[in-house]
């Protein structure tokens, strides 16, 4: 109850003008990095939310004389608009002509070595939405390793994390480490893209790399921060963003989480789950071609009815997943696939949720490693609470 009490004053203080009044991100405080790039041949590592105010941020630096020799692509490729894990091909940026190269393509963890070469700083430039099975962070790891390996100085323009007000869920057991989760942490870690890399370098997860952060400017942890672009295909709202810790657990499931519909991860349902008023369908679209259940009449639950301060107030919870599971016929095993383990990152929910624990006995489970985890990452923070 103080939790929620705390969370609902300080979404009353922090009000989206608030917001845009005090912060500059990473990105637009070039007066700190521009100097670093001087004389250097400068690879980024971004997305469509690499945004200068409203301009791109490879079209920035090149207005500005940087000399950029590569843009690497995460997941969703360089536009954003590819399938969650489709494979992306390599390419031109038809504006500048830079070289795309896409470390989604299926080929290789990371860049050839002549790739590596052909650059002396990496710039890192993503909209993170602060989950652990959010693989932006995984690549920019994959390129911290690849730049250590090389001698190679990484700037990395930080940006807010729109989950960034709590802590939440059971840390990686590193049996289920993935190319959706690569670190001990919880599933809701409440940190940036730069105090990750902080400290991921801090406690010896990655190679020592000489890395930069630029940290956003009059951020607060306790800010809610409202993204202007959609960070994937999939996450189209704020309301998305904030019941994406729970919602994502479907992917490991039976279920349709709502992917081929106006409101990906804003609903959940089954053809065969009873008790429900609400009716949808998951049809081919951009961004899910082949979504689960596809053309199948779903029987399910509309979260968009369920307010903002709801959902983050219950914080990663588990009680979606155990109410479909109830609700689909209890099907032991059979609801779940290996994927759902990946997504946790521990082997005992899926068991506690088969012998019908409820979800205040599960999350009681992993409260004290929270704790720890949170004086864990001390050192590593850039921003107050």
């Amino acid at each position: 109850m103080k939790r929620t009490l705390l969370i609902l004053l300080l979404s009353t203080l922090c009000t989206l003008g608030v917001q845009a009044a005090v912060l500059r991100v990473g990105a637009e405080r070039m007066e700190s990095y521009l100097p670093r790039l001087e004389g250097y041949r400068v690879a980024l590592l971004a997305n469509h939310t690499s945004l200068v105010g409203n301009v791109h941020l490879v079209d920035t630096l090149c207005r500005r004389g940087v000399n950029v020799t590569a843009i690497f692509s995460p997941e969703h490729g360089f536009r954003g608009v590819a399938d969650a894990g489709e494979k992306v091909a390599s390419g031109v940026d038809e504006k500048t002509g830079i070289p795309i190269r896409s470390l989604y393509d299926g080929n290789r963890k990371r860049p050839s070595d002549e790739v590596m070469r052909s650059f002396d700083v990496l710039l890192v430039d993503l909209q993170d939405v602060g989950l652990r099975f959010y693989t932006y962070y995984i690549t920019m790891l994959r390129m911290m390793e690849a730049c250590a390996e090389f001698g190679l100085h990484v700037i990395v323009l930080d940006r807010p994390n729109p989950n960034g007000m709590y802590v939440d869920g059971p840390l990686l057991d590193m049996r289920y480490k993935s190319g959706v989760g690569a670190l001990p942490i919880p599933v809701v870690h409440g940190m940036t893209m730069g105090e990750i890399a902080r400290m991921a370098v801090g406690e010896g997860w990655s190679n020592k790399v000489s890395l930069t952060v630029v940290p956003v400017e009059g951020y607060t942890r306790s800010m809610r921060y409202v993204l202007q672009v959609a960070p994937s295909p999939n996450l189209r709202t704020q309301h998305a963003i904030y019941l994406y810790p729970a919602v994502c657990l479907f992917e490991g499931t039976i279920m349709s989480l709502g992917r081929g519909t106006e409101s990906p991860f804003e609903m959940y349902g089954h053809p065969e789950m009873t008790g429900c008023d609400f009716r949808f369908t998951p049809r081919s679209t951009s961004g899910a071609k082949n979504p689960p259940l596809l053309d199948q009449e779903c029987h399910g639950v509309d979260l968009r009815k369920v307010d903002n301060e709801t959902v983050i107030s219950e914080g990663f919870t588990l009680q979606y997943v155990i109410d479909a599971y109830r609700r689909t016929g209890s099907r032991g095993e059979a609801f779940f696939t290996p994927f759902f383990e990946k997504l946790v990152g521990v082997d005992y929910i899926r068991k506690m949720i088969i012998a019908g624990a409820s979800n205040e006995q599960i999350c009681a489970k992993w409260q004290d490693d929270i704790a720890q985890f949170c004086n864990q990452r001390k050192p590593y923070l850039l921003y107050a609470e």
